[in-house]
């Protein structure tokens, strides 16, 4: 992997900025909001709403995959005017969740590589070290307990949740780690994102669907539903689905295993708000039902929340691929907080805590977008920014990192991951190239 700073991209992101603040981007909604790349650029704003969507199957399905090209010489991600981005690290395999230890160093998951990557940033280019390898597809990481002072490191493979232990500024793990959670269901959505609550007493484990939408399996009986809600919430999930499209819940030694959140499919990262005890979730929706539906979406997960799948999506509609399959469920499933443009895979989610960003920046939350596969006009491939107002999402998300799509056909950047840094600044990771970018507002 090579490291360092790419003084050059900084210049081309300044000259390469968004729309200056006396110009304030649209606002899109109703029809227009569900666009394509061509209208992504810093400080477009978009809202959906559920009376926005189109009936299923309004256009065809199509399978629309992105070429992964290196990136163009002259190309650097657009931010919005006073923004600068640079390169912080490069050659990554699978760059997949960044988490920042309290100290400032930063640790990465290679998921392809299988290793954890550490970064310190404390010299004029981070030196990168190698916490810990050998390990299968790893994705989610944690510190514990919360604070200033964490003793552990928890990192989420595909089956397993393990944990290292740690001391500040431990740039390599003491031994093979010890097994935590064993079980995690292994095939379909295979990230598994942690995070452990603020009082450190309970650790969550995000696990995704096996399929799309729970094509053709049996439907359980009414007896059969009742005694899986009764040990699991409502909208449980049986066979191959079991304990899956669900956030897990733990004690910090594994044990205590609960369901705490149903009918997520791919509830991609985990992160708390800040000064509260709200988990929220990145969640990537279903295919195939057309270009624009169903819409992805960030939300608020309460404890014993149904979020719809496979049975119904964006709150009450119900998927036609099970329609009549559950009536009982009518009007038991949660609305999400936040729709986003169908498509879109949105991966990592971090909340903004730093003192670097205009003052008004403060609470918002960036996601990460990685970029639609099952549409026919490309979508995503950006970070956006959610905005609050007094703690609450308002629904509206702008664009705030873009550029990364080359054509209609190809691309040289995927989101995945983001996080901020000690000093203020917004890392992200793509895995097209495998790099970690800065966003900074000097």
């Amino acid at each position: 992997m090579r490291i360092g700073i790419s003084h050059w991209a900084v210049l081309l992101a300044i000259a390469g900025a968004g729309p200056a603040a006396a110009e304030p981007a649209p606002l899109l909604r109703g029809a227009a909001a569900f666009s394509d790349w061509r209208a992504d650029a810093p400080g477009v704003r978009r809202q959906i709403t559920a009376g926005d969507l189109p009936a299923p199957l309004a256009s065809d399905p199509v399978a629309s995959r992105s070429q992964i090209v290196a990136r163009p010489a002259d190309a650097a991600p657009r931010v919005p005017a006073g923004f600068a981005t640079s390169v912080l690290a490069t050659g990554l395999e699978g760059p997949r969740v960044i988490r920042v230890a309290p100290n400032g160093d930063v640790f990465v998951t290679e998921s392809v590589g299988g290793r954890v990557r550490v970064l310190r940033l404390d010299g004029a280019a981070p030196a990168e070290h190698v916490f810990a390898r050998d390990l299968e597809r790893p994705s989610g990481l944690a510190f514990y307990p919360p604070g200033p002072d964490p003793q552990w490191l928890y990192v989420a493979t595909v089956s397993q949740v393990r944990r290292y232990p740690y001391r500040a500024g431990d740039l390599e793990a003491s031994g093979a780690g010890e097994i935590v959670v064993a079980d995690l269901p292994r095939d379909g959505h295979w990230t598994r994102d942690i995070a452990f609550s603020p009082d450190g007493r309970t650790l969550y484990v995000a696990v995704g669907s096996r399929t799309n939408v729970a094509e053709g399996h049996a439907q359980p009986s009414a007896q059969q539903v009742a005694a899986l809600e009764r040990a699991n919430g409502v909208g449980a999930s049986d066979g191959p689905e079991l304990f899956r499209a669900d956030v897990l819940a733990f004690d910090p030694q594994g044990g205590q295993k609960r369901v705490f959140a149903t009918g997520l499919r791919n509830c991609a990262s985990l992160a708390f708000r800040p000064k509260s005890d709200e988990l929220w979730c990145a969640v990537a929706e279903r295919d195939m039902l057309g270009d624009d539906l169903p819409p992805d979406y960030v939300t608020h997960v309460r404890e014993g929340g149904f979020y719809g799948w496979p049975w119904r999506y964006a709150g009450d509609n119900v998927d036609p691929r099970h329609a009549g399959e559950r009536p009982d469920l009518a009007g038991r499933a949660l609305s999400p907080q936040v729709l986003i443009q169908p498509h879109s895979a949105p991966l990592g989610v971090a909340f903004y805590e730093g003192d670097q960003f205009p003052r008004d920046y403060s609470g918002d939350a960036f996601v990460a977008l990685h970029g639609s596969w099952n549409r026919a006009k490309r979508t995503g491939y950006k970070i956006v920014r959610l905005r609050f107002e007094n703690g609450s999402a308002t629904g509206e998300y702008e664009d705030f990192v873009t550029g990364f799509v080359a054509d209609d056909a190809a691309v040289w950047g995927r989101p995945v991951a983001v996080a901020v840094a000690r000093d203020g600044a917004l890392l992200f990771g793509e895995d097209a190239n495998g790099t970690i970018w800065r966003v900074s507002h000097p």
